[in-house]
């Protein structure tokens, strides 16, 4: 019998203490970026301090970090790209993972042994691109995530001795590898330099545009700056004017204003025909069920997508697929608790994505643009045991920082490297050491019954759909 390679967890760190739970909860190593030269400039702690302590800290575990640095580069960036790099480069990342053709020249030239990814934003969608890459140096290919499973299987078959990784969870686009303009039209935040707003997740309302029957052009009162509807709706059925097979498409009908819930009264607008509008928010990609053909094709890295996700998130996007690769390596049958466990994270909903191919509908999400909860909620996270003879408690006990709403009679589900275990909040103390029956929202912090070795868990509040049994679980409590 085959012994299966087990690929390589990488998780996104858009902070060390993400860095840390990521690599605590089974990871093998994490990416983060420069804010100048990655696609996260927003949210995203790692300065070059950052980045020289999170390596060390990495390589002192036997662990890898990866450095992003894949922006599509302009004009004004690659006149300073290789002064800011070249710190970063003293600090021995294990990889650069890079996208721009010329940027990659330029690295290669000047440190030829510096190991260089491919980003997923250079589409990389066959095997003639994977053996053009090679031959320019670089080492992995992360694939477009346009790839169906068999599509990559071939991949693999053409180029034997190459890296390959493949997103398996995450956040995804609306445009070819994320290469996506809608932030970039409606904020002047351009994603591929590293800004992008989510404009396509926001929540919009759409108005009537009456037209003046004289000039032919949209009345918008409300509209901010200057738009010239009648030229926009040529264009637009100019664009969709024929189908590949010369037939004539649908002309856009009418043009909408559409209103975004946190801006009201500034009105885009938007073209529209019997197909609907074209804002689209995307499901969110979960793969772990692909986890094991996956590891059967060969592919050597799995990547989970969230620099700007929580270090719960992070957690457990961890622990979930690191059980997963551990099944599929020893043989193990596909675990669909699995499933239920990444349930319990904010998403917009889960796809398969293009790994396999459905009908257009299971990709989009038509319900709901926000992220929504639907088995558990990150509700905390525990600090330790310090300033547990000051606040007059003795024994097992922990303080714990909330992050949201928890109470008495909660259960609780206890999430820690060493292995969760779900348990019923019977008890809980305000910092003064005194009972209390709710724990507000962040930043409080309370006191709870729980054994001092699970320093460092993270809480969720488990979301029952009916009232609880009578102490089925084990109790929390003093």
């Amino acid at each position: 019998m085959t012994t299966l390679k087990a690929p390589e967890l990488l998780l996104p760190a858009g902070s060390l203490d993400k860095m840390r739970a990521a690599y605590d909860f089974g990871a093998d190593a994490v990416y983060a970026g420069q804010p100048r030269y990655s696609l996260r400039a927003r949210n995203n702690e790692f300065r070059l301090e950052q980045i020289r302590q999170g390596i060390d800290e990495a390589h002192a575990r036997g662990k890898k970090f990866f450095v992003t640095s894949n922006l599509i580069a302009h004009n004004d960036k690659i006149r300073t790209y290789l002064r800011d790099i070249e710190p970063v480069i003293d600090c021995k990342p294990d990889a650069l993972i890079m996208a721009d053709a010329g940027l990659i020249m330029m690295v290669k030239e000047k440190w030829p042994e510096q190991v260089v990814h491919l980003s997923v934003q250079a589409n990389t969608t066959n095997w003639a691109a994977v053996k053009f890459w090679q031959k320019m140096g670089v080492e992995r290919i992360i694939l477009s995530r346009e790839l169906s499973l068999h599509e990559i299987e071939k991949i693999r078959q053409e180029c034997p001795d190459m890296e390959l990784e493949v997103f398996v969870h995450g956040a995804l686009c609306i445009a070819y590898s994320g290469r996506c303009l809608l932030s970039g039209y409606f904020n002047h935040r351009d994603p591929n330099q590293g800004t992008c707003t989510n404009a396509c997740r926001w929540n919009y309302a759409t108005h009537d545009a009456d037209i003046d029957p004289t000039t032919g052009e949209a009345i918008a009162q409300k509209m901010e700056g200057d738009f010239n509807f009648e030229a926009a709706q040529q264009k637009a059925e100019q664009s969709f004017s024929t189908t590949g097979s010369g037939q004539r498409h649908p002309k856009a009908d009418k043009v909408y204003l559409i209103e975004e819930a946190g801006r009201p009264g500034q009105l885009m607008p938007i073209m529209e025909d019997e197909h609907g509008t074209y804002i689209m928010n995307s499901k969110d990609l979960r793969a772990v069920e692909h986890v094991a053909r996956l590891t059967q094709i060969g592919v050597d890295s799995l990547k989970i997508e969230g620099r700007t996700k929580s270090l719960y998130y992070v957690a457990r996007t961890a622990q979930v697929y690191r059980r997963a690769i551990d099944d599929a390596v020893a043989g193990r049958p596909f675990n669909p608790e699995l499933l239920i466990e990444l349930e319990g994270l904010s998403n917009r909903g889960y796809t398969g994505g293009l790994l396999e191919r459905r009908p257009s509908n299971d990709y989009q999400n038509y319900l709901s643009g926000h992220s929504v909860t639907q088995r558990s909620q990150y509700v905390g996270e525990v600090l330790g045991t310090e300033g547990l003879a000051e606040a007059g408690l003795q024994g097992d006990w922990v303080l714990v920082e909330t992050k949201n709403h928890f109470a008495v009679g909660d259960l609780i589900e206890v999430v820690h490297p060493s292995g969760n275990t779900t348990v019923r909040l019977q008890e809980m103390r305000n910092v003064e050491g005194q009972p209390v029956q709710v724990a507000q929202g962040s930043p409080v912090r309370v006191w709870i019954p729980l054994p001092a070795r699970y320093s460092g868990a993270l809480l969720a509040r488990v979301v029952e759909s009916q009232p609880p049994a009578a102490q089925p679980e084990p109790a929390l409590a003093a």
